[in-house]
């Protein structure tokens, strides 16, 4: 099943990038692994995968000590600061950066590990009162102030859309965040990256792509539906 849906998956990511007028290298796929066992990750490992994303900070250190150490983690969840150790210095790059006080928890927590932290900041674009992130209006004043950290270093930004029946209601939340990005990229501000745009998840992606995603999260759409019971 999962070779199948990752073969699948990455046709229709080849296919969007085909109408955008990009290159599928342009693209990369985290397959998100929260609430799966390690043995489904071995299965997609096995079929060529690499980078992966979790949601939890306990579940993915967990995941992230019981498997090989080649492999690439995106920390893509809401992060809550007691639980920044887990997470600082196993993540090659942390998506949901949604706070000051977030990143001072993970400068904190980089500079006693020693290493420097990627992040993403997390842009609540569609100002949705149940998600996380910074407005847009606040992004470009936060990059300056985090960009003065030494242990963080800014790669991008990172959106969840809302979940809607047509597709098509996203594009402009992907065309907005695209739009933000060359807004701040343009700033030209020491230790920020505007490289990475991580936005469109199973229902979505392939419009996200066209608008400009960089870093798509797909979890159902390779691993199948979670139950969130266990």
């Amino acid at each position: 099943m999962i070779e199948d849906n990752l073969k699948r998956t990455e046709e229709r990511i080849r296919e969007a990038c085909e109408r955008a007028g990009r290159v599928y290298s342009d693209v990369t796929l985290i397959a998100v692994s929260k609430t799966k066992p390690v043995e489904m990750i071995e299965e997609a490992v096995r079929c060529g995968k690499r980078e992966f994303g979790e949601n939890k900070a306990q579940e993915f250190k967990e995941k992230y000590d019981l498997l090989q150490k080649d492999l690439i983690w995106h920390f893509i969840g809401h992060l809550q600061t007691n639980k920044v150790k887990y997470v600082v210095g196993r993540a090659s790059l942390i998506h949901s950066l949604d706070s000051l006080h977030l990143a001072e928890e993970i400068e904190l927590e980089s500079a006693k590990k020693n290493v420097i932290s990627n992040v993403l900041l997390e842009i609540n674009f569609a100002n949705e009162v149940s998600k996380f992130g910074f407005k847009p209006e606040e992004a470009l004043e936060m990059v300056r102030i985090i960009s003065k950290f030494p242990h963080i270093c800014i790669k991008g930004l990172m959106t969840v859309a809302p979940f809607v029946e047509d597709v098509e209601n996203n594009r402009k939340v992907f065309k907005g965040m695209k739009n933000l990005s060359v807004d701040i990229k343009r700033e030209n501000i020491d230790n920020v990256s505007m490289a990475i745009l991580s936005m469109g998840m199973t229902n979505d992606y392939e419009v996200a792509i066209e608008e400009g995603a960089t870093h798509v999260r797909i979890g159902t759409g390779i691993f199948g539906e979670r139950d969130y019971s266990i």
